[in-house]
């Protein structure tokens, strides 16, 4: 049974309640205080102070402070009066434990108001942290569109400007053209001779100059050399020399991949319809090929597509167009494109050389890069162990291959 304290006091004003109950030498540590709007509770063992208030407080205004041995309580009273009794006399056990019992349950009714406040307003932080989250996502997102609207817009108004540029060039060539027929006109009307009638002396001497020029021209016919002979000149090639050991050698692989290359580049297909507003020179693959690397390199992946794309239509058979349009589709996360447009690359990048070894290299690399952001790690490694036995000594391959076999072993943590 614990001790009761009798020995606080308490004094008032009209609003305010003070009690003060002594600690018996008990550490601050161990004190145990429970108050409600109609009871008050100090627990601090062996001892116990309990105090039935004989009218109501404001719980929530209440302070208590412990020091010195002491802890002083500052109730402030619903109703602003003095009171006749700090507590009221109740002798009834039954009644007193009704009283704790109430005050327990409104303890706990207000633990749950409060817990069910601090969540409602933790969800609200939350919700005010996505949302400005997800603005400021929306904002970074609007800004590179921006850029890339206005670099799109760039290289559109670069192009216009190189193509009014090259039809000004070509009406100057036609007024020059033009001017220098008109030239070579005058010149022939002034050189033709006005006929006017001879007479016999002017007919005379005309006659004896036609002889003098008719003479002259004798002697520089028989002045000028033979014609040359006819003959025919021998052009040797010296042969093509690969930079392979000779027991290694693959001559014959690497001669049809040449001529592969060569054929590629004759097959250019012209009659599109998107070529009619071109020029000559935006037809050439090698061209848009150029334009869409440095798109690429400013990031504007979009317009580096197309140009890459418009490069295929005129010719299906350059490797690299496709290797490079996947790169733009694993920037974009057109990871199955990407995947289609390496493969294209590999299809092209036959036979196997040392003249495409890189360019294998980096298609093996971009899908197996697209493979493994599908979370297809097997085939993912396929490629990358593809790329590794073409540059064994590739450090970071090597690294990126031992990480992928230990995601697949379960070692490592999957990339989110």
């Amino acid at each position: 049974m614990p001790l009761i304290v009798k020995d606080y006091t308490w004094t008032q004003t009209e609003m305010i309640v003070y009690i003060n109950v002594p600690l018996k030498g008990v550490k601050v540590g161990k004190v145990d205080i429970f108050s409600t709007d109609e009871y008050l509770k100090v627990h601090f063992p062996p001892f116990l102070f309990e105090a039935f208030l004989s009218e109501p407080i404001d719980d929530d205004k209440s302070t208590a402070k412990i020091g010195n041995g002491v802890a002083v309580f500052t109730l402030q009273k619903k109703k602003e009066r003095l009171w006749e009794h700090l507590v009221i006399n109740n002798n009834d056990k039954d009644k007193s434990r009704e009283i704790r019992e109430r005050a327990l349950l409104k303890a706990q009714e207000k633990l749950a108001a409060e817990s069910k406040a601090k969540a409602t307003k933790t969800q609200e932080e939350r919700k005010y942290a996505l949302e400005t989250m997800m603005k400021l996502e929306e904002e970074g997102r609007a800004k590179i569109q921006k850029m890339k609207d206005d670099e799109c817009e760039k290289a559109t108004a670069q192009l216009e400007a190189w193509k009014l540029k090259q039809r000004q060039i070509a009406e100057e060539e036609a007024q020059l053209k033009l001017q220098s027929q008109r030239i070579k006109v005058d010149k022939q009307s002034k050189s033709e001779k006005i006929h006017v009638p001879r007479t016999s002396d002017q007919c005379k001497v005309k006659h004896d100059q036609k002889n003098s020029v008719q003479s002259i021209s004798k002697k520089k016919q028989v002045d000028l050399p033979a014609p040359r002979s006819t003959g025919n000149i021998q052009i040797k090639f010296t042969p093509r020399v690969f930079p392979t050991a000779l027991r290694e050698s693959r001559v014959p692989e690497e001669e049809e991949w040449l001529q592969k290359q060569a054929e590629a580049r004759r097959a250019i297909n012209v009659n599109l319809a998107e070529l009619k507003d071109l020029t000559e020179e935006e037809r050439n693959p090698d061209w848009l090929k150029e334009k869409g690397d440095k798109l690429f390199a400013t990031g504007n992946y979009l317009a580096a597509i197309n140009a890459y794309s418009l490069a295929i239509k005129l010719n299906r058979k350059i490797p690299t167009i496709y290797s490079n349009r996947s790169a733009c589709h694993l920037k974009l996360r057109n990871l199955h494109k990407a995947i289609e447009d390496s493969s294209w690359a590999l299809d092209l990048l036959t036979p196997p050389v040392a003249g495409n070894a890189g360019a294998r290299t980096r298609a093996h690399v971009r899908r197996g890069t697209a493979f493994c952001e599908l979370e297809l790690y097997t085939e993912g490694l396929q490629d990358y162990q593809a790329a590794l036995t073409i540059d064994p000594q590739n450090e970071t391959l090597q690294a990126d291959t031992h990480k992928i076999r230990q995601i697949i072993q379960g070692s490592a943590p999957c990339p989110e």
